[in-house]
């Protein structure tokens, strides 16, 4: 028996259309709507089954919903939050799988004079670098992390149905300060595709370009993998999280310089001491990433 009578899902991409392709298979909700501007990948979604119906109104799309995934691209859903926080009732919970959440919880706040106690902001940590309804995949979500940043007046019956759909993915849902969260995405996940994609672009711009791509090793592959993945989703992802995203921009600024320092001097103990920090500590992620991922099958 289904958790909820009926979930909408606005906008239809690869995390909205797994996300709903995962939910119609476990039976987590008795009906999957969706939501978007044009209609050629809602109809494919009804194609592939992975939605019942949809809408191009939004208003229809919301009526009678018990949960509202927002899965438009990051400056977009500001706006669509907006919307949805003036329109539907609130006992309809709203949530999210935007990479950052201060601006959505900005505006959020500046609509309604406070924190809307029906409002659930989450994050699904999985993706790739297909995009569109034709790459969503059902298995996306499983054994990856989904963070929460709920507020102190979020409402907690509203936060375990939002997990609960998580879980249902069979993903690992955490929960985690909307400032916190913002940080650490910026570290992990939102430089590493800007220094991707200036790697690239840099390299591109070379003469020499033709023979740098053609003998390209497997770790420049594996490295600027993720420099294909959609430009406008990342360009909307740099500007909302700015603050955060330069912070670390910096530090790692400061870091290369300092490589760049010793590599200039000959100062072997440095870059030594440099690679060897680096080693050392990622070997320590892999051997975390590894129990993880031990403790996962064992509970399967």
């Amino acid at each position: 028996m289904a958790t909820v009578n009926r979930i909408t899902i606005l906008a239809l991409g690869l995390i909205g259309g797994s996300l709903a392709k995962a939910l119609k298979e476990n039976g987590f909700a008795g009906e999957v709507v969706a939501w978007g501007r044009r209609d050629v990948s809602l109809k494919r979604g009804v194609e592939l089954g992975i939605i019942d119906r949809y809408s191009l109104d939004l208003a229809q799309a919301v009526d009678g919903a018990d949960i509202v995934v927002i899965a438009t691209p990051t400056l977009i859903a500001e706006d669509m939050l907006r919307q949805l926080l003036q329109s539907v009732p609130t006992k309809v919970i709203i949530t999210d799988v935007a990479s950052v959440k201060g601006n959505l919880l900005a505006a959020a706040i500046d609509c309604c004079g406070e924190v809307p106690p029906n409002l659930v902001l989450g994050h699904p940590i999985a993706g790739s670098e297909k995009s569109g309804v034709e790459a969503a995949r059902s298995d996306l979500f499983i054994n990856h992390r989904v963070i929460l940043t709920p507020e102190p007046e979020t409402d907690r019956d509203g936060v375990a149905l939002v997990r609960a759909m998580w879980e249902s993915t069979r993903a690992d849902v955490v929960e985690m300060p909307v400032a916190e969260h913002d940080r650490v995405l910026a570290a992990t996940s939102h430089l590493p595709h800007i220094l991707a994609y200036t790697l690239v672009d840099a390299l591109a711009g070379q003469k020499e370009q033709q023979d740098i791509f053609r003998f390209a090793a497997g770790g420049f592959r594996d490295f600027t993998r993720i420099a294909s993945s959609d430009p406008t989703m990342w360009q909307e992802i740099a500007l909302a999280n700015s603050p955060a995203l330069l912070k670390v921009i910096d530090l790692f600024s400061d870091q290369l310089g300092l490589l760049r320092g010793a590599i200039e001097s000959a100062d072997s103990a440095q870059i030594m001491a440099s690679f060897e920090r680096a080693k050392t500590a990622r070997d320590h992620f892999a051997q975390l990433l590894e129990k993880q991922s031990e403790a996962s099958i064992s509970s399967e």
